[in-house]
């Protein structure tokens, strides 16, 4: 059954996870990627306020192409003994960011942006989940990147749900750690709905 909102939903992403997220939880939605270039990491000194900006320029990227709807942006990075880790460039550098990870508590960061057209009213949010990637074995790691689990996936993983065979929450919402925290969007959604003109 789907979930009724009194105005148009679009999701500024190609994710296919944000958008299988988003689905199964019942909204009908339109997408429209942003395709922005993204800024360095290091221009920011945390990476709380890295995928911040990121999620609010996706998502300044699209509003000027809606007439009338909520935008829904979101960007996610892992965190890792103070240095933000992206998305594998291939699969050398998969293996080495999964052999860094591997066995350690590692944090994973998205940021949010609500942007509600025409009045343009925005609402930004942060969510953090602690986690842990399984430490592997030469065979093993041969065998996850043989999966593709990691391709254009920040911390070169994605998660299937709780039981998961390769990585575990500790702490957080496993949706932020898929790739849109969703317990908070509904929250935020219901800001916007009781406060739509």
């Amino acid at each position: 059954m789907g979930k009724s909102l009194p105005f148009r939903l679009i999701l500024a992403s190609g994710s296919r996870d944000r958008r299988k997220l988003l689905a199964e939880a019942g909204y009908s939605f339109d997408v429209l990627p942003a395709n922005i270039p993204e800024p360095s990491e290091a221009q920011f000194s945390d990476c709380r306020q890295f995928v911040q900006q990121v999620a609010w320029m996706k998502a300044a990227a699209v509003a000027p192409g809606i007439d009338s709807g909520v935008i829904i942006a979101a960007d996610t990075v892992g965190w890792h003994h103070g240095k933000v880790i992206g998305k594998p460039a291939d699969e050398a550098d998969a293996r080495r960011i999964i052999s860094a990870l591997g066995g350690t508590v590692h944090e994973l960061w998205t940021g949010c942006c609500l942007w509600r057209r025409p009045d343009d009213w925005q609402l930004c949010w942060q969510e953090v989940s602690r986690v842990i990637v399984n430490k592997f074995t030469p065979p093993e790691l041969d065998a996850y990147i043989a999966t593709n689990r990691w391709v254009g996936c920040s911390g070169a993983y994605s998660i299937e749900g709780p039981d998961d065979p390769y990585v575990r929450v500790l702490s957080g919402s496993v949706t932020n750690v898929i790739g849109l925290p969703m317990e908070s969007l509904e929250v935020m959604l219901g800001k916007m709905i009781r406060e739509t003109p």
